[in-house]
Order: structure tokens, then C-alpha cells, then sequence
């Protein structure tokens, strides 16, 4: 009798132990990793696709389709009283459509990092803020006038 009341005081103290040193190790060891430190007040918001049209000598000539993913500080956001989707969007659509160097037929070639970084310097100035880190791209492709039917 006396070894079995033994062992369950025995099983008792190393399962409250063992507990113990699992919420200790789970709550004081955790933030030592510096990368999840930098991204752990970051946002990952997802942009509306848009559709935009490439015009060449006034004819109608396809749709580039991109979408953008954005990184920005999730304090600020929960600040700003507009959030940045519009203006992403709307800073995309132009340099696209306003970009003469691009080469429809070779999009593989052009410098998606300097239309990632316009997009983010200008909705950060139209923003009047440092608010977006970071524009990545989720999809970019074009469509010619003859891959669309229309219904």
C-alpha cells in the first residue's frame, strides 16, 4: 500500500514538473529568434487583382493582370484612417498602363523590382508616411485581345 501511494505522489510531482518546465521553456525561450522579432508586427495584406489595358497605336492589343502582396507595420495601419489598398492599386494601374518601355511580348524582362519600389515610394508619399515596407508581387501576366472571349 505504502508503494503504491509512493508512486502516485512520485507521478504527480514529475507530471506538475514536467508541465511547469514546458510553459517556462514555451514562454521564456521563444523570443530569442531575431527574425521573428522583425516580422512579428508586420501585416501581409493581399491586393485586389486589376485588369489593365495596353493600347498601341490606338487599338486595343490585351490586359497585363497583376496583383500585388504588401508588407506594413500593423501599429500603423490600425492608425491610418484609409487603408493603402486603393491607393496600391491605383499607383499599379498607372505605372503600367504609363509604361512605355514595357515589352508585351517579353514580360520575363522587365524590372518588376523598380515597379515594386515605385509603387511603395509613391503610396508612401501619398500616404504622408513611411506605412508600406514592402510590395511584393502575387501575379503578372498578360493576356492578348485574342486569349479573351468575350461572352
Amino acid at each position: 500500500m505504502f508503494k503504491a501511494l509512493a508512486i502516485g505522489i512520485w507521478m504527480a510531482a514529475v507530471t506538475a514538473g514536467s508541465s511547469y518546465g514546458a510553459v517556462y521553456w514555451m514562454t521564456h525561450l521563444q523570443g530569442t529568434d531575431p527574425a521573428a522579432a522583425v516580422l512579428e508586427g508586420l501585416d501581409y495584406e493581399k491586393t485586389r487583382p486589376i485588369n489593365v489595358p495596353v493600347i498601341e497605336d490606338g487599338r486595343l492589343q490585351g490586359y497585363v493582370v497583376a496583383q500585388f502582396v504588401f508588407t506594413a507595420d500593423a501599429a500603423a495601419l490600425a492608425r491610418v484612417p484609409v487603408p493603402p489598398h486603393p491607393f496600391i492599386v491605383d499607383e499599379a494601374f498607372r505605372l503600367i498602363y504609363e509604361d512605355r518601355s514595357l515589352d508585351f511580348n517579353h514580360l520575363e524582362r522587365y524590372d518588376l523590382e523598380n515597379l515594386k519600389e515605385q509603387i511603395r515610394e509613391r503610396v508612401n508619399a501619398r500616404m504622408k508616411g513611411p506605412f508600406i515596407r514592402e510590395v511584393l508581387v502575387e501575379e503578372f501576366n498578360y493576356f492578348s485581345k485574342d486569349d479573351v472571349i468575350s461572352r
